[in-house]
C-alpha cells in the first residue's frame, strides 16, 4: 500500500462528497462507488446506493488495476456496458482522480442498473398502448390550428413569443383574427387564451 498523504486524504474526502450528492439525486437507480487506489487490496471506501451488493474495504475492480499500473490508462471513461455479479445488466462511468503528480490516487464510479429502467420501459409501452383500428376523431376543435398559426406568425413578424406578446399587441392580434374571421371557430377565445398563456378573462378584455 502507497503511503497516504494530506493532499490524498483531503481528495477522498471530496470525491466522497460528490458521490454521496450524486448517489442522493440519482436514487435508486444509480450506484456510486468510490475507490482508494493507493489501497487496491481494500479500495472500497463508500458505496451509495448499494445495488452490487459489494461491500466497502472490497478490493479494486480490473480498471482500477489498470489505472495503478499505468498513468496513461483514460481518465474518463463514460456510459460502458456492464453488469452485475448476478448478471443484471449496467451502463458505467468511470472517472480516474490524479495528484498533483499525475498518479492515480483514487476513481468515482457510477453504475445504472438497466433493469430498472427497462421495467419501466415495459410499464409505459402497456399504458400508452392502443388497440383497434384507427378512427377518424379528433379531441381539437376544427379550425384550432389555423388559429395557433396565425398567432404563431403575428408574433414572429414582432421577433418575439406568443407568451410574450404585451397587452397592446394582442389587442392588435385579436384584431386580425376577428377580420380573418377566425373568432368564429368554435371555442376561439379559449385556444387564443391557451396559445397566449392568459386567462380567458385577460383574453375577452383585450377583444373589447
Amino acid at each position: 500500500m502507497a503511503k497516504s498523504t494530506a493532499e490524498h486524504r483531503a481528495l477522498l474526502d471530496q470525491i466522497q462528497q460528490i458521490a454521496e450528492g450524486i448517489g442522493a439525486t440519482f436514487a435508486p437507480f444509480c450506484e456510486v462507488v468510490v475507490h482508494d487506489l493507493l489501497d487496491p487490496e481494500h479500495a472500497i471506501v463508500s458505496i451509495h446506493n448499494n445495488l452490487s451488493g459489494r461491500e466497502v474495504g472490497a478490493p479494486a475492480t480490473e480498471l482500477g488495476l489498470a489505472r495503478i499500473s499505468d498513468p496513461e490508462y483514460p481518465q474518463l471513461i463514460a456510459n460502458y456496458a456492464n453488469h452485475f455479479a448476478d448478471g443484471r445488466q449496467t451502463k458505467s462511468t468511470s472517472i480516474g482522480i490524479k495528484d498533483a503528480h499525475g498518479k492515480y490516487i483514487a476513481a468515482l464510479c457510477m453504475n445504472v442498473d438497466l433493469t430498472l429502467f427497462r421495467g419501466l420501459q415495459n410499464v409505459l409501452g402497456q399504458f400508452s398502448r392502443v388497440e383497434g383500428a384507427p378512427l377518424q376523431e379528433s379531441l381539437d376543435p376544427t379550425g384550432a390550428n389555423e388559429i395557433r398559426e396565425r398567432i404563431d406568425q403575428f408574433a414572429a413578424r414582432l421577433a418575439t413569443t406568443p407568451h410574450a406578446l404585451k397587452s397592446e399587441d394582442r389587442r392588435a392580434l385579436i384584431r386580425e383574427l376577428k377580420e380573418s374571421g377566425c373568432m368564429e371557430i368554435r371555442h376561439a377565445m379559449a385556444i387564443v387564451a391557451r396559445h397566449l398563456g392568459v386567462s380567458r378573462a385577460t383574453a375577452y378584455n383585450d377583444a373589447k
